[in-house]
């Protein structure tokens, strides 16, 4: 995998975990964690490169989330001064437990999610085939900041989104 398509696959996943960090009120965050979140979202964040190099990043997602509440499918559109990313996911909320799996469409890298969550905090193992992340979220309000790690080529990243 190249620099940059690990760069913009850790970035899809980080983002992933931005989407399930957008819940309800509390009363909401098992059994319907994604409603109130229909709509568009923007915000800004940084990727942390092996060898300590950072990249800014600009998003802006669309969200659909179902009736009851529980299913959310993610477009998301991701740029740089180096690369631009897209990504598609879908994700089932059941008891707190999170499901799902995502792709980023321009360099056909796909993957599963798992988790859980519960008063708007998110706990979610990302994976592909040659890729695994931890990402843990906390809302605040229309606020909403992810952060991610990994033991692979990148140290992690962080993203805030706000309802644009």
């Amino acid at each position: 995998m190249t620099s940059r398509s690990a760069s913009s696959l850790l970035l899809g996943i980080a983002v992933v975990g931005t989407v399930l960090g957008l819940s309800s009120p509390a009363a909401f965050a098992q059994s319907a964690p994604f409603a109130g979140m229909a709509g568009v979202w923007s915000g800004s964040g940084t990727i942390s490169l092996e060898g300590g190099a950072k990249e800014r990043i600009r998003c802006k997602a669309t969200y659909a989330v179902s009736s009851e509440g529980n299913g959310l499918n993610q477009a998301l559109l991701c740029a740089s001064d180096s690369y631009k990313f897209e990504l598609k996911s879908d994700v089932i909320a059941k008891a707190g437990v999170l499901s799902g799996s995502w792709e980023e469409t321009t360099r056909s890298v796909a993957g599963s999610l798992e988790g859980r969550a519960g008063n708007g905090h998110f706990d979610v193992t990302v994976s592909a085939p040659v890729f695994t992340a931890k990402l843990v979220m906390t809302t605040n309000g229309n606020k909403q900041n992810v952060a991610i790690t990994s033991d692979g080529q990148f140290k992690g990243a962080n993203i805030a989104l706000t309802r644009s």
